[in-house]
């Protein structure tokens, strides 16, 4: 029997899953997430599923606007009537794994239609809503930089931790990796609870982290999500992963931080990084490397011999630091002041590393490497700067998004040398195209400025593969921009662009709502921008 694309009769729905009203994309993909705790994979394969085939794939904010959507029913003993959304209405297994799923996907996602079902989530009337539900609603608007956050704050709630802190203890030795994200204080006197007790396995623990057996079995796919997770802690308000002890990071002591690091309205700071003091000593596998990797950067100024070699022993060890101890580590290698030949030399060997590293280790290299090299830049950026940048780009494309991208587009030190070396970055075949469609997520979130108008024509010009929401989404900003923009060359330029490489995707409505903006344009291409835009009708 086929699927049913019409709605139920009312006496139907009661019948049915809450989902049976949705698109079949839509539908598919909340029954995957009924799966049990492998529901978020299964999610995640729909997608795939649906991206790769012909049909029709999911419209991302048509299935987040559905889920807010409220629908009387009828609850309680006394079967009261009221309005809930779906979202609520899903069972809560459904919930957990969507969230998951939401989390591990986010830069696709319209953040117009992310932020009322966070509300939802937060605001939820339930007497005891969901612990772990209400988390991921946490991780999620901290993410998307919503609201005040306290620093060093678990997202999880007294209940949740205290049960958390009770399975550990059942399990014993069996659960010594499974480590409860705390504040600072309760952290630091569990620790020395445990210090007294054995010193030396507790200090080991780091070393083993990175070579778990599960981690490296995971689909790739969903090891980006643990590294997603791996690299809250880097946002705004201390974000700590739920597995690591050193997830809240520490704060650097490198001096004279670059301008361009502060926290971005998306929340993707790098610098507001807390947690106990324990995260800031680096293992001792890494400290007894130091010196032989200082020595080591010291020759890098002198050529470029080495680079068809692979890399030392010593940077293997790089998959046991933290982002936070990575941070300190930079710190102590100097690595800011690292010349540009160095910089290519040592990038060479970064991305030649086996497994990749952590989003948010990838993420604290980046900025060390880059942000303050560029931000200093007061003409074109060198050959091996620009090689450097493109080939880290290629490999760690998100951590370049959060770490270089939105600090360099909001500093008030990008001017022409910064605006042209990241217009490069655009072009560079090396960016496939769902990583241009990160790029393009990221630049999305920000505000804009004539120096975005140019890096995002540049990006555009590649014709970046886009579904009919997240062009939609685009179309809204350029019309929302251009009212403002209306003496910007960039910003003609860039319609004219998006005009010409996008004219077959632009629909009635979103060419309608084009005329305003472009009519207000007083630049020597107006006439050409009217032009353009009449050959877009129908």
């Amino acid at each position: 029997m086929g699927s049913r694309d019409t709605a139920p009769t009312p006496a139907e729905s009661s019948e049915l899953a809450p989902w049976a009203p949705l698109e079949a994309p839509a539908r598919l993909l909340l029954q995957a997430l009924q799966a049990g705790p492998d529901g978020a994979r299964r999610g995640l394969g729909v997608l795939r599923m649906l991206g790769s085939r012909g049909g029709e794939p999911l419209a991302w904010g048509r299935f987040l606007e559905a889920l807010c959507r409220e629908e009387a029913v009828t609850e309680g003993p006394d079967c009261r009537l009221q309005l809930k959304p779906l979202l609520l209405r899903l069972p809560v297994l459904c919930q957990r794994n969507l969230m998951s799923l939401l989390m591990a996907v986010r830069p696709l996602l319209p953040e117009n239609r992310l932020l009322p079902l966070l509300q939802i989530i937060r605001q939820d009337p339930s007497p005891d809503p969901d612990a772990w539900l209400q988390a991921l609603g946490k991780l999620l608007e901290r993410d998307l930089g919503v609201g005040v956050f306290t620093e060093g704050a678990s997202p999880l709630s007294k209940r949740c931790q205290t049960q958390l802190q009770d399975l550990c203890r059942q399990l014993g030795s069996g659960g010594k990796r499974m480590k409860l994200a705390q504040s600072p204080d309760a952290e630091e006197e569990k620790e020395e609870d445990k210090d007294s007790q054995r010193p030396r396995k507790r200090r080991k623990e780091p070393e083993e982290e990175p070579a778990s057996p599960e981690r490296e079995r995971a689909p790739k796919r969903f090891r980006c999500l643990e590294r997603e997770e791996e690299g809250y802690e880097e946002k705004r308000g201390g974000h700590e992963p739920l597995e690591t002890p050193a997830g809240g990071g520490g704060t650097s002591p490198v001096k004279n931080q670059p301008v361009g690091a502060e926290p971005t309205e998306s929340g993707q700071s790098l610098e507001d990084v807390k947690g106990p003091a324990e995260s800031l000593e680096l293992p001792k596998a890494i400290q007894d490397q130091v010196p032989r990797l200082q020595k080591l950067l010291k020759t890098f100024g002198e050529g470029l011999e080495g680079l068809e070699s692979g890399p030392p022993a010593e940077l293997r060890l790089l998959h046991e630091c933290s982002p936070s101890q990575m941070d300190l580590l930079c710190a102590q290698l100097q690595l800011p002041q690292l010349s540009d030949t160095g910089l290519l030399q040592l990038c060479t060997w970064l991305l030649s590393l086996s497994p990749d590293l952590s989003l948010g280790s990838a993420a604290v290299l980046a900025r060390n490497l880059f942000l303050g090299r560029i931000l200093s830049l007061t003409s074109s950026a060198s050959r091996l700067l620009a090689t450097s940048l493109t080939s880290f780009c290629a490999k760690y494309t998100h951590a370049v998004c959060r770490a270089l991208l939105g600090p360099i587009l909001r500093s008030p030190e990008a001017g022409p040398a910064q605006t042209e070396l990241l217009c490069c970055l655009m072009k560079d075949e090396a960016l496939e195209p769902d990583r241009q469609l990160l790029v393009l997520g990221q630049i999305l979130e920000l505000p804009w400025k004539e120096q975005t108008f140019l890096v995002l024509q540049s990006l555009l010009e590649r014709q970046v593969e886009m579904t009919p929401e997240k062009f939609g989404v685009l179309m809204e900003r350029l019309c929302k921009e251009g009212l403002a923009a209306t003496t910007s060359m960039a910003y003609a330029k860039l319609m004219l662009t998006v005009m010409t490489k996008y004219q077959a995707s632009i629909t009635e409505t979103q060419r309608l709502g084009l005329a305003i903006p472009l009519s207000l344009n007083t630049t020597f291409l107006r006439k050409s921008l009217q032009a353009s835009l009449r050959h877009l009708a129908p």
